[in-house]
């Protein structure tokens, strides 16, 4: 029933269209267009969130993917090969999330094509998911009434359903140390780079646990080459879906930067931010039963999968939404060799359309 060459021409249309995070209106431009023609309502927030609503029969359900793309993204070049979608290599091809958006939208035609019967249908095209989920964040509430949603937002064959993902920690730091002359009189300095390598030497960084990660992106600081470094910024993160875990690694990070700091007479500053709450769902999960079933309706496999990523369903369960994600057909994301599988996207979109016509 999907008609594969409108959505594959759907989503040729969406990643043409440049969409880094903060940068999404042409994007949701292109999605009110395509939702009012088939007689959906639409609305923005003040955060940019686009909003699609279309009347049904019986509890409204929500439908979710975010708009933005992770840099590489301007001027992506898709080349389609069989049944592979990438890009030509010097951007990445913006199927997160943008194959979940095309999905979205063909399913949404589909309904209204049909005249099949379905509930309330709520979408919510996100921004700036990628940068911290700060558009679900600062999405307005009041606007969606569904108490259930499906997120189309996960790497992996179709089939693929999230039951838990973590809990993260932003780490922020500053190292203030003493400038001097490095070629005159270096012993006056107290070298705020140094006690940041020491610190950084002696973290458990990476993979920590099966459920536990941590990383530090970001550093930058000193003035001139011949100037012992007075101060070093660095900015981190910590993840696990054990809160428990989250807090004693994030506790490491900081008693490393602080034993360094100590050791050479410096200072750490630390700010700790919780950027998102984690979660876990079993068959207490009514929108998780309804995927299982969709799921095999469409002679697919269900697989539950506990995630290393936080996604929108990570704010939206916070907000009372019981919702989850399910993958969309793409790997390799966020680098230049991620590609999408024609294929598993209309897996994912047979299994969306069964999900919400149950």
């Amino acid at each position: 029933m999907i008609n594969r060459q409108r959505m594959v021409n759907t989503f040729l249309d969406l990643v043409h269209i440049d969409s880094p995070s903060g940068s999404e209106q042409e994007v949701a431009r292109y999605c009110a267009d395509y939702l009012s023609k088939l007689g959906f309502t639409t609305e923005s927030d003040a955060a940019g969130t686009l909003f699609a609503k279309r009347p049904g029969n019986g509890q409204p359900l929500m439908v979710n993917a975010h708009m933005d793309s992770v840099q590489p993204c301007i001027g992506i070049k898709p080349i389609a090969a069989g049944d592979i979608i990438r890009s030509d290599g010097t951007t990445i091809l913006g199927a997160d999330d943008r194959a979940g958006v095309a999905a979205i939208l063909e399913v949404m035609h589909i309904l209204v094509e049909q005249k099949m019967v379905h509930p309330p249908l709520e979408v919510v095209f996100t921004v700036r998911e990628e940068l911290g989920l700060q558009g679900s964040k600062e999405m307005d509430y009041s606007r969606v009434a569904a108490g259930m949603g499906i997120v189309l937002d996960h790497e992996g064959p179709a089939g693929g359903i999230v039951i838990a993902a973590p809990y993260q920690n932003r780490l922020q730091a500053t190292v203030h140390g003493r400038a001097a002359h490095a070629g005159t009189s270096p012993e006056k300095g107290i070298s705020a780079i140094r006690v940041a390598a020491e610190a950084i030497v002696a973290m458990p960084l990476g993979r920590i646990d099966d459920e536990t990660t941590s990383n530090i992106g970001l550093i930058r600081g000193g003035s001139a080459r011949n100037v012992v470094p007075e101060w070093v910024e660095m900015d981190g993160e910590a993840r696990s879906r054990s809160e428990g875990k989250l807090e004693a690694q994030t506790a490491a990070m900081v008693q490393a930067l602080q034993d360094a700091a100590a050791r050479h007479g410096a200072q750490a500053d630390v700010k700790i931010t919780r950027n998102y709450n984690g979660f876990r769902v079993g068959q207490e999960s009514a929108v998780l039963r309804r995927l299982m079933a969709a799921a095999h309706a469409v002679g697919l496999l269900p697989r539950l999968e506990e995630s290393g990523g936080g996604s929108d369903v990570n704010i939206f369960r916070t907000h009372g939404i019981d919702a989850l994600a399910i993958s969309v057909g793409y790997e390799g994301v966020h680098t230049t060799g991620e590609y999408q599988s024609i294929g598993e996207l209309v897996k994912a979109a047979e299994m969306l359309l069964a999900a919400i016509t149950l």
